[in-house]
């Protein structure tokens, strides 16, 4: 009785005061129901070893600035997160180069050109014996360049090694092939393990018989066998006299046409004498496109054993000519045959109008600074061979600075000088400028 009229007592004071009503049933929940918890900052995402690993880019040393929305989850992170390094590279301190705008495509592809000018010029110097002279210096040497001195840059007088190419003549008489064929055997030792070889022969064309190959690898012996040819018969040409028509005849004209002088093609009054053929151009310039694939620092040398006849190439002289001295390369040669006989290789120099030229070789080695040895015989053949390879591979190098524009294409004039009195400077004469030429 007494708690029901308590309670009637209770609702008529609460009917009077809604306020009141409100309050006592805030109060009477937060008595009951506990506080939510608050928003806590998640901890930084490490890898194993402990850089930071940023979503979308995986770990790095370099996380990006944190955006304004999480400054505040930044500043609740635990002290054990590692610093940050950016703006401390220590590799970089200078900032690149920031090209305009609209430029930065055309500057990024822009070529790096060197210009070089350095040309370098391997010398000879032999007495009045023919011998070499070692022991001179740099200052005993003055080169000119077009009538202008200049000043040595590198001077050395180590041992180059080789890229040699030998042209071996096929079209020589049979007497003559025969001392070429039994002389092949000594080539391969006049080269050291540092050299290469290759070996081209020619008649009527040139032909390469292998690649460059090792000095002393087994393959160039067996190339070199392989090279070995018959040779041509030499024979005389009759044009007239009994020998020279046909000793066959029915109503007056020859039986055979093939026996007639001048054969099918001619008559009875004359006979046509076959040209010879001797691609002594051709073959030089299929052996210097070879060479000219050698890296810089080897010699490259062209070794000809020929007797030098020239007739019916394809190439012209000027033309091989001017691609040796473009890439560098020297024609070395031993004469035979008739060209290594006493006076007859001296006369043979001497080219007369529409006729074939009888040496030509001799030309070639000095124009490209080379030297041409005369032998007839095989120990001076088998000698020959030693001994040019030591000469170009022992000679005086002088490296000097041109002072021609890197523009100019045209033919330079080298003059190199000794100052001893009595001896015999071989050098290149001159060269043509190239892109190959640049060290």
């Amino acid at each position: 009785m007494k708690l029901r009229l308590m309670a009637m007592a209770l609702t008529a004071l609460l009917s009077l005061n809604p306020h009141w009503c409100a309050v006592a049933v805030a109060q009477q929940q937060q008595s009951t129901v506990p506080d939510a918890p608050k928003p806590q900052a998640l901890p930084p995402l490490t890898g194993l070893d402990g850089t930071p690993i940023t979503p979308g880019k995986g770990a790095g040393n370099e996380p990006d600035a944190p955006s304004s929305s999480s400054a505040s989850q930044n500043q609740q992170a635990p002290s054990s997160q590692p610093p940050s390094n950016q703006g401390k590279d220590e590799f970089q301190t200078a900032p690149p180069e920031l090209p305009a705008a609209g430029e930065g495509v055309e500057r990024t592809n822009t070529l790096i050109r060197l210009n070089v000018t350095y040309v370098e010029v391997p010398v000879t110097v032999k007495d009045s014996k023919g011998k070499e002279v070692p022991g001179l210096t740099w200052r005993d040497f003055r080169v000119f360049e077009n009538d202008t001195r200049e000043p040595l840059k590198e001077f050395t007088t180590d041992s180059a090694p080789l890229s040699i190419a030998f042209v071996i003549d096929q079209s020589l008489t049979s007497d003559v092939m025969a001392k070429v064929n039994n002389s092949l055997d000594a080539i391969q030792g006049a080269l050291t393990p540092y050299d290469e070889a290759a070996v081209f022969a020619y008649s009527n064309g040139a032909q390469e018989k292998t690649g460059f190959t090792g000095g002393q690898s087994s393959r160039l012996p067996a190339v070199l066998a392989l090279t070995k040819a018959t040779g041509t018969e030499e024979m005389v040409p009759f044009n007239s006299g009994p020998l020279a028509g046909c000793n066959i005849r029915e109503n007056g004209a020859c039986v055979d046409p093939n026996l007639q002088p001048g054969r099918s093609a001619g008559s009875a009054a004359f006979i046509t004498i076959p040209k010879e053929i001797h691609t002594l151009n051709d073959a030089i310039l299929a052996a210097a496109k070879e060479l000219s694939t050698r890296p810089q620092g080897r010699r490259r040398i062209i070794y000809v054993v020929s007797d030098g006849k020239e007739n019916g190439s394809k190439a012209t002289y000027k033309e091989v000519v001017r691609y040796l001295q473009t890439n560098n390369i020297a024609v070395y040669g031993t004469a035979v045959g008739t060209s290594a006989l006493w006076g007859e290789g001296y006369i043979s120099r001497i080219h007369l109008p529409f006729t074939m030229y009888d040496n030509r070789l001799y030309g070639y080695t000095v124009a490209t600074g080379g030297f041409l040895d005369s032998e007839k015989e095989l120990n001076g053949i088998e000698k020959s061979y030693q001994r040019i390879a030591e000469e170009a591979r022992t000679q005086y190098t002088l490296v000097y600075a041109s002072h021609e524009s890197i523009y100019d294409s045209k033919y330079r004039k080298i003059d190199v000088r000794v100052d001893r009195p009595g001896l015999d400077v071989i050098a290149k004469p001159g060269y043509y400028p190239s892109a190959q030429m640049s060290r």
